[in-house]
């Protein structure tokens, strides 16, 4: 019987070898160049695009978030962005309130000393410091009490954030109380904060005091009509959108 002729060995292989190496080099190098010019917008629809598949899937996070906040945990607290509908909600509830606020004031005989308005912050009422208090003292009239208590329990009818602003005008005061408008404005408002959560109710980490003495004037300072204008403590209930730089918890 014939012995078979030994084929001589391919020394050639290692270039198939080689050649499949270098194609997966250049794949692996082209999937991270184009993984380095995904867009942010884009790798947000594709974030949201895989946790709504998770969440129809049962799945546990949403791919994306450093945090892994997970889908199915009902104790995660998700802030949405507000709607065409919440917003016009809101609106409708804060002229709402405003009329309510002006209907007491003109019953009482009020109109004359507290005003009302709505703007992108939301509601404000402002009170003249006459109503409040006496020339250069801080605290509040025992007889203006009770309207402050009223106004406060019309405007704590919404879960909005509360800030209580007061203002001064720009005649320097200078007497054993106070060194200056910060000081007055700042007790003033302090003082008020303080009959509204301890008798209208508020929560306290829904309401907070600032202080701006002269420095944010509505009216002209040069004049005693503007002046009087200028001495206010001012009543703000937050819409949603300032509420958030609250950042309350």
């Amino acid at each position: 019987m014939k012995r078979r002729e030994e084929k001589e060995p391919n020394h050639e292989r290692w270039l198939l070898t080689y050649s499949d190496l270098i194609t997966l080099l250049m794949i692996f190098f082209v999937v991270m160049y184009a993984s380095s010019n995904v867009s942010t917008d884009k790798y947000k629809k594709l974030s949201q695009s895989l946790s709504a598949a998770f969440d129809s899937g049962g799945g546990k996070t949403i791919i994306g978030n450093d945090s892994a906040i997970s889908i199915s945990d009902p104790s995660t607290k998700v802030i949405d962005t507000p709607t065409v509908e919440s917003k016009t909600a809101e609106e409708n509830q804060m002229e709402a309130i405003k009329k309510n606020v002006d209907k007491y004031l003109n019953q009482n005989g009020l109109s004359a000393d507290v005003s009302t308005k709505i703007d992108e912050r939301g509601l404000q009422v402002s009170l003249k410091s006459t109503l409040l208090f006496d020339i250069g003292k801080a605290e509040v009239k025992a007889e203006s009490i009770k309207k402050l208590i009223s106004i406060g329990k019309i405007l704590n009818k919404v879960d909005n954030y509360v800030r209580i602003e007061g203002h001064t005008d720009s005649t320097p005061i200078n007497n054993y109380e106070f060194s200056s408008n910060w000081q007055l404005s700042a007790i003033r408002a302090t003082n008020v904060t303080e009959v509204l959560i301890s008798q209208a109710g508020i929560y306290p980490k829904r309401i907070s005091a600032v202080a701006y003495g002269e420095n944010r004037p509505v009216a002209d300072n040069t004049t005693e009509i503007g002046k009087a204008k200028n001495r206010t403590v001012d009543i703000i209930i937050l819409s949603s959108k300032f509420s958030k730089t609250e950042n309350i918890k």
